[in-house]
């Protein structure tokens, strides 16, 4: 599988990454998941501590005991939880995020991290101490690189003008290409690279989009209502001669820009993660396939995540 440097880490990933959220309980089937994500040539992997209040983290620090040094591992810190009473707040301070760290390499029994993210951010946030937390933890050898994982301009931009980060990990696809209206081209034009999530939009963009738009769809998806999936997905469909399958033409397509290093996707079945994994990313979408699917998508903006 085709990789990407991050930013200018040095760091490759795979085209397509591996979001670990949707993996379940079952330890035995998230590690033979997370082994044939590798055999499939996925290198990335990415998790939070906040999935399943840190279960999430020690499901995927078993399953890759003995691979460490075949994957890049990313986690994500900012949600101050209390795993007992199943709560947690905002704490993007320097001393949740480096203890957070702590506790994270704990649970992933692992020494580093490849890439640490903030799990989210306002404006409001102390982000000059935020990026002291990361800046020491990179110095100090925890963390190869970090990033933060959001959708709002007004913060990206903080961190592209008053930081090293080299990832920004935010929701990406046909549906949702708010990210190409602003913060794409100044992501590549700082050497900064994106970690698309959500390319299949809910899966109304995969190989499954007429159940998922019976299902998820019917009431519609950001500014399209039912109706107006209804009419569009099949149009989009008529694009797949050149990728072989829907789910192939949604990656492909947000990894058209630059910009973006790896796709991420989910899965919680052995049958979604072959699917997705095996999708054939190794090549771009011809231009006037990636220009029609533009023209049929309506042109999305932040209003009220800035």
């Amino acid at each position: 599988m085709k990789k990407n440097q991050v930013g200018k880490s040095g760091l490759y990933v795979s085209a397509l990454t591996l979001g670990c959220m949707s993996l379940g309980t079952d330890k035995k089937k998230a590690a033979r998941m997370i082994d044939e994500a590798l055999d499939a040539g996925v290198n990335h992997l990415d998790t939070a501590d906040l999935y399943d209040f840190g279960e999430n983290e020690k499901i995927v620090g078993e399953a890759i005991k003995g691979k460490r040094d075949q994957l890049l591992l990313t986690s994500k810190v900012g949600n101050h939880f209390d795993k007992d009473k199943k709560d947690w707040f905002w704490d993007p301070s320097k001393d949740h995020i480096k203890n957070g760290l702590k506790e994270s390499l704990r649970r992933l029994k692992t020494d580093y991290l490849d890439f640490y993210l903030l799990h989210g951010g306002t404006i409001d946030d102390p982000i000059s101490e935020s990026i002291e937390a990361f800046e020491e933890l990179k110095t100090e050898g925890y963390i190869r690189a970090y990033g933060i994982s959001s959708i709002r301009p007004n913060v990206i931009r903080e961190y592209v003008a008053n930081s090293q980060v080299d990832a920004v990990m935010m929701q990406y696809s046909m549906l949702d290409n708010r990210p190409e209206e602003e913060i794409l081209d100044l992501l590549h034009a700082n050497s900064i690279s994106v970690f698309a999530r959500g390319p299949l939009a809910k899966g109304l963009l995969s190989n499954h989009s007429a159940e998922k738009l019976k299902g998820k769809g019917k009431d519609g998806y950001l500014e399209y209502s039912g109706e107006e999936l209804q009419n569009l997905l099949p149009r989009i469909e008529e694009q797949t001669r050149e990728s072989a399958d829907l789910n192939a033409l949604a990656f492909r397509y947000v990894l058209q820009h630059p910009a973006v290093a790896s796709a991420v996707f989910g899965a919680s079945s052995l049958e979604q993660l072959r699917e997705n994994s095996r999708a054939n990313v190794s090549e771009s979408l011809p231009n006037d396939v990636y220009l029609e699917l533009q023209q049929l998508t309506k042109r999305l903006t932040y209003n009220q995540h800035r």
